[in-house]
């Protein structure tokens, strides 16, 4: 890796690592219940179906994201885990984010019940069982699981930044680089990977490639990758539309 890449990404890390930059990202909505738990007025599993449909809806323009998430947190009474354990869930056919339907939600929240009824924390599942277990999604050892990898970066890393920490026993070495097409553009321009596929293979490519500059955390690259969006707003703009 040429040291002035290397050096350019850890910049573009520790500079783009920081809450200012994510105060209309869907991460505000598990970040305001960790803010509760810390003072005693929220528990874990708050924190926990709020992440869980904040990536879920991580789909499209952050102002819509967020827009939608506080629809779903209205509907909620801003109480998540009491909502889901009280089963008595908004079950309609029609849209409450993109092709996301009020059924849709309903359901996640019949599973995370049918979870939460034998076991205290989302932590204990891997990615790959958030997403049969969670999400219903059949498996697929191939899949990418974006939205998987980026809710459980947000729960596990712990600088006191932007993610939340609030995963104590999950090492943040593990973590996978959470993979979308502006993602995987930005890794491209890069020269990061080569690949064409956005598959687990690229996503185990890219994670490699940062544990190169933070051995101990890769998935702090994804700041780079932001980062280099920031600085290189055309490319990004490209890379969005083209998702």
């Amino acid at each position: 890796m040429p040291d002035d890449l290397k050096a350019r990404l850890k910049s573009w890390a520790e500079t783009y690592n920081d809450a200012k930059y994510f105060r209309e990202d869907p991460i505000i909505f598990p970040e305001h219940f960790a803010e509760k738990m810390r003072s005693g007025n929220a528990c874990l599993g708050d924190v926990e179906v709020a992440a869980v449909f904040a990536a879920h809806f991580a789909w499209g323009r952050r102002a819509m994201i967020v827009r939608d998430g506080k629809r779903l947190m209205d509907e909620m009474d801003w109480k998540p885990y009491d909502y889901v354990m009280r089963g008595q869930w908004k079950d309609a056919d029609e849209s409450i984010h993109r092709t996301v339907k009020w059924c849709d939600v309903a359901q996640i929240c019949s599973r995370l019940k049918a979870f939460y009824l034998e076991n205290d924390s989302l932590e204990s599942l891997g990615a790959k069982d958030i997403r049969t277990v969670v999400f219903g999604q059949k498996p697929d050892p191939k899949a990418p699981d974006k939205k998987i990898n980026m809710m459980r970066r947000w729960m596990v890393r712990d600088d006191g930044k932007v993610d939340l920490g609030v995963w104590k026993n999950t090492d943040p070495a593990g973590l996978l680089i959470p993979l979308d097409v502006h993602v995987h553009n930005m890794a491209s321009e890069l020269g990061i990977t080569s690949r064409s596929q956005k598959d687990l293979t690229t996503v185990l490519e890219i994670t490699d490639f940062f544990k190169e500059i933070f051995p101990l955390d890769p998935c702090k690259g994804d700041f780079s990758l932001f980062g280099y969006g920031v600085n290189h707003p055309k490319r990004a703009a490209e890379s969005r539309n083209s998702t």
